[in-house]
């Protein structure tokens, strides 16, 4: 997916690169052809852009990040008050940061790396100061124009996935607390939209593998309609990709930490999440799934091939098993919570690791017809990785992203 807007209401809160696009979401949107009122399952809800592509809908979604999961609760839950109190709210916690200090001193690194000291003070002292303040009926919406503001006045590179605090480079915008209230700006007016117009839902914090988070999501309801966009396999580690506001939170001061806090419930999509061991037990139980079994097992083959031939190899062999079983469990769930007729509707990219060509959206649909889902269309949204067609190391297979529909 191109990654959520900076313009875009509700979506410039926090730039996310697991966004969907307005086209993409748009044509899958129609594609589940959900109605006004529907109950709408989206098992991989991210920073729940598909929600404002769903007018009149219900979206419950299932999010693994716990960050995120935290931005997409704020965004689909009902403001606390008017939202021009809001603005009163930030300008509060501003004079109050305003009078203190902060210790950098126990700061992580990488977050002391990313701001000229006295940048780092200010957004420091808002931070503790709207950690004292526990009751403020705003706290989330305050954390998250906080949060949306790190990059904003970011003295290195710290574009997506990766923070890269040896380059430097001009911050955009250089006053940390006038681009912090400018955020809860931008914040209250879209919560004064009219309630027609905003997102509406609820997330439900797990592991869309399991059949925990999914009976927590359906509430003992079936659910209309079905839009999401999976993780692309060999694409972003949205752990990794966050690790900047984790830190600086402090939900995580460690690569092990944010792997055991963070990754931990996320489907397996990339090299960082793979083991020896989870490939293992993918590959045995993917030899139930007749569907794609022979074909997984070829590219695995073939993926272990390329890796040998490599000083370094990336274990893209223990990944392909691994997320195909992951995928396969939560189309289980989907079929079981989906009410008889209705539609799914998936965005997703193919790959092709070590130039090993993997057809992800098409073993995806093969997975769901096993599953009991009636196969529908397969269409080309975009061309994909084309930003890589001038560097001679990676692959030169075309890519595309797909909308790929099936139903109950």
């Amino acid at each position: 997916m191109y990654g959520t807007s900076r313009e875009r209401t509700f979506d410039r809160w926090f730039r996310y690169p697991a966004g969907f696009s307005p086209d993409a979401l748009r044509l899958a949107a129609d594609a589940a052809r959900a109605q006004r009122g529907a109950i709408v399952a989206e098992p991989f809800l991210g920073s729940a852009a598909s929600a404002s592509g769903l007018p009149g809908c219900y979206v419950v979604g299932i999010e693994a990040h716990p960050l995120i999961a935290d931005l997409a609760a704020t965004k689909l839950a009902p403001p606390p008050a008017a939202a021009d109190l809001l603005r009163d709210a930030a300008e509060r916690l501003a004079e109050i940061a305003a009078s203190r200090t902060a210790d950098l001193g126990a700061e992580h690194e990488l977050v002391r790396r990313c701001f000229e000291p006295v940048v780092l003070e200010r957004l420091a002292a808002l931070r503790d100061a709207l950690t004292e303040r526990p009751r403020e009926p705003w706290r989330r919406h305050l954390r998250w124009a906080l949060l949306g503001t790190l990059r904003d006045v970011a003295s290195v590179k710290i574009g997506w996935p990766y923070q890269r605090p040896a380059l430097e480079r001009a911050a955009p915008y250089t006053d940390p607390t006038g681009r912090f209230l400018a955020r809860a700006e931008m914040i209250a007016a879209d919560l004064a939209l009219e309630k027609s117009e905003r997102p509406s839902g609820r997330v439900v914090r797990g592991d869309a593998r399991s059949a925990a988070a999914w009976r927590r999501a359906a509430g003992g309801v079936q659910f209309d309609a079905c839009v999401s966009s999976p993780p692309y396999l060999n694409n972003f580690d949205y752990a990794d990709a966050t690790r900047l506001e984790l830190y600086f939170l402090g939900i995580a001061s460690s690569w092990a930490e944010m792997c055991r806090r963070v990754r931990g419930d996320m489907i397996v999509a990339t090299t960082q999440q793979s083991a020896r061991a989870l490939a293992r037990r993918a590959a045995a139980t993917l030899r139930s799934h007749a569907a794609i079994a022979s074909e997984v097992e070829t590219l695995t083959k073939k993926l272990a091939v390329e890796r040998a031939h490599r000083g370094r190899g990336k274990e893209y062999d223990q990944v392909v098993p691994s997320y195909f079983a992951d995928i396969a469990r939560v189309l289980a769930h989907l079929h079981r919570h989906l009410a008889p007729g209705g539609r799914v509707a998936w965005v997703v990219g193919d790959s092709a690791p070590y130039g090993v060509y993997i057809d992800t959206p098409a073993l995806i649909a093969k997975l769901a017809a096993e599953a009991g889902f009636k196969r529908g269309d397969d269409i080309t949204v975009r061309s994909r990785g084309l930003r890589w067609r001038q560097n001679g190391s990676r692959h030169q297979v075309p890519l595309s992203e797909r909308l790929i529909t099936f139903s109950r």
